[in-house]
């Protein structure tokens, strides 16, 4: 099926998003006042002072440490409890009263009398058991209202664990920690709900969050479309691989999977429909590149800054380290792409109706700049709070540069209230992790976790490697990527680490599989969102965007096996070749997944791709030269079938 060329019409890229409530306030302005429209001001001033202090705290420093960790939460749990009801489509109610009255005077006890609270860690009084007791129970049910029933329970199954452990079997069993003392490691330290999660979302990520929101206001998010249509649209499988292009680009900003998916899908996804291709599989193409959108340096997931914390590692350096597997995941998404649109002869967009590259490069490239800004700000030895502080500054300041992006005062409010909205459910995710990085450091559990399933794979690498897999995947479904990651880094991380894996790949593996986690069924988030777009089925969906991203499902084992593709031990010429090993493995898995190679191919030839796809990426020389013997006997043999076998029997075939 092919694309109409009769139409000259230019297409629209624009990304629409959400108007701000401070927007939708000042456009409906005349409207008569109610109490409803009172609540939405106080929301929108509450969010716009949330990212206003933490946008000054990055440029002139931030309040002493559990000052600012305690702020951060409370402000973002008072927000959390406005825009939240208790029950899910419900209007603000009596329930939702009393729970915002109840976080307002935990506030007011320990904002007021923060140094005294410090003072007493260790020997806490009543009223710290009381309010601590309440802040513990706040952040769970708001957790509970921004990320579901899922990651709330598994907070309060590791607050029964810490009291209840002498009825754990085996190795997991400990002997219980007195109530007094897990309030106070919750509460009062930095180790419990204070503990890393909330040190990196109440400093880097949350800055991060508004910087996002700023390059989406000033015109970024359009840019990154227009440019990724503008390279891609004419090839073939054009409309597919601009949506996997676009989606990695905008994802990098929003640093969230099901975001990104409805803010780029509600136009890739309706595009492709119109061009021919099917529902199931637009949804599936736009689902995998938004969710891969999370591992793609430079502004990744919030679970990198919490990683850079974790393994003692720079930001900025982790970065460079996830940037090869990053470009290989979306290598092997856009060949599984093309390969589709090439068995199927598929055509790309008409290029008089794409936006021209040059033009686009011309006038709005200047939209890139804050990132590179970042990049730069970091390598020179800033801190990411600095580089984060000056970047949104300067995504203002360029914004000026051309009328139709201009950043007016409206447009400056929009982005600081979306920026502090956007952060609330990683947020609460961060606070329930604490409690969790908290349990572990009381009870000892993640010594006895690695011990354990080292002992259940028999000191097998490749079954760890599996188990920790699908252990990420289960903690991931129906969770944000940051807080499967901060329980699998205490948990999984360090029995890979006690086995041999390097750290860094240990950290990876797990980040990477939570990443993942968005895909898989029955809780595939993001690939159901992108159903939703589509109007197709979500679990067939999921399963088909499983399909398309399979290669990312591989790629962790690649590097943990292969640990130079995170630029981990081993020279230049080592490097060199295990990226190229990984880049030729990748095309000869996505030929095969797609049943096509010049040409089509058919079992025999699949299973010989498949064959050479694994011998690529085995460690050493022999596993290359077979892989590559492989593909070379293929090539020849595809040549000599493609020469002589009629074109309608090659479509019949496969």
């Amino acid at each position: 099926m092919g694309v109409e060329k009769t139409s000259t019409q230019k297409l629209d890229t624009t990304i629409k998003e959400k108007p701000a409530l401070v927007e939708e306030l000042w456009t409906s302005r005349k409207e008569k006042w109610n109490g409803s429209r009172i609540l939405i001001l106080i929301i929108s001033f509450l969010a716009i002072g949330l990212s206003i202090f933490h946008v000054y705290t990055a440029g002139y420093g931030t309040l002493p440490s559990w000052q600012q960790r305690s702020v951060h939460v409370l402000w973002a749990m008072l927000l959390i409890f406005l825009l939240f009801p208790f029950k899910k489509g419900k209007k603000f109610g009596v329930m939702d009263i009393l729970i915002v009255l109840l976080t307002i005077v935990t506030a007011f006890y320990m904002i007021t009398g923060a140094e005294a609270i410090q003072s007493r860690q260790g020997n806490i009084n009543n009223s710290d058991l009381i309010f601590g007791t309440a802040f513990i129970a706040l952040v769970l049910e708001a957790t509970r209202r921004t990320n579901g029933i899922l990651m709330s329970a598994i907070g309060v199954f590791f607050l029964a664990y810490i009291f209840l452990g002498q009825y754990f079997p085996g190795a997991l069993a400990h002997p219980g920690v007195r109530y007094e003392k897990v309030v106070d490691h919750m509460f009062n330290g930095t180790l419990g709900i204070f503990s890393a999660p909330i040190y990196v979302s109440s400093t880097v990520l949350i800055l991060f969050v508004i910087f996002g929101s700023f390059l989406m206001k000033s015109g970024g998010g359009q840019f990154f479309t227009n440019f990724a249509f503008g390279l891609f649209g004419n090839k073939t499988g054009g409309p597919a691989l601009s949506a996997v292009g676009s989606s990695a680009l905008v994802a990098t900003i929003t640093g969230n999977g099901a975001a990104n998916a409805a803010i780029t899908g509600s136009f890739t996804i309706p595009l492709m429909k119109k061009l021919g291709y099917s529902k199931r599989f637009s949804a599936a193409v736009e689902a995998v590149a938004s969710q891969g959108g999370q591992i793609m340096p430079p502004i990744m997931g919030a679970s990198v800054f919490i990683m850079a914390e974790s393994v003692g590692i720079p930001y900025i350096t982790l970065a460079l380290y996830a940037l090869i597997p990053a470009i290989v995941y979306f290598f092997i998404a856009g060949m599984v792409v093309y390969f589709h649109a090439k068995r199927l002869e598929m055509e790309g967009i008409p290029k008089e109706q794409l936006p021209d590259l040059k033009q686009i490069i011309l006038k709005q490239s200047y939209l890139f700049l804050p990132i590179l800004i970042i990049i730069g700000l970091m390598i020179y030895g800033y801190s990411p709070m600095k580089s984060g502080f000056y970047a949104i500054l300067a995504t203002v300041i360029l914004s000026w540069i051309r009328k139709a992006t201009r950043m007016n005062l409206l447009d400056i409010l929009a982005a600081l209230e979306n920026g502090a909205r956007n952060a609330l459910i990683v947020i609460a995710a961060c606070a329930t992790a604490g409690i969790i990085v908290g349990a572990v450091s009381l009870t000892g559990l993640g010594i006895t976790f690695s011990r354990f399933v080292i002992d259940v794979a028999g000191g097998n690498m490749l079954l760890l490697l599996i188990l920790v897999a699908a252990a990420s995947i289960i903690m991931g479904m129906g969770m944000p990527t940051v807080s499967a990651y901060v329980i699998l880094s205490v948990l999984g991380a360090p029995a890979l680490v006690d086995l041999g894996v390097n750290i860094v790949a240990a950290h990876m593996f797990v980040f990477y599989f939570g990443v993942l986690s968005g895909l898989t069924p029955p809780v595939a988030i993001t690939a159901y969102t992108t159903a939703g777009i589509a109007g197709s089925n979500p679990t067939k969906t999921a399963l088909y965007a499983i399909k398309i991203g399979l290669g990312g499902f591989f790629i962790p084992f690649l590097f943990v096996y292969n640990p130079e593709l995170l630029l981990q031990g081993g020279d230049t010429t080592r490097i060199s070749i295990a990226v190229v090993s990984a880049f030729l493995s990748c095309l000869f898995f996505a030929g095969a997944l797609e049943n096509y190679f010049l040409g089509t191919l058919g079992i025999v030839k699949r299973l010989l791709m498949f064959a050479s796809a694994i011998f690529l990426v085995m460690p050493g020389v022999i596993g290359d030269l077979i892989g590559l013997s492989i593909v070379i006997i293929l090539i020849i043999w595809q040549k000599k079938y493609t020469a002589f076998v009629p074109e309608k029997t090659q479509k019949m075939s496969g």
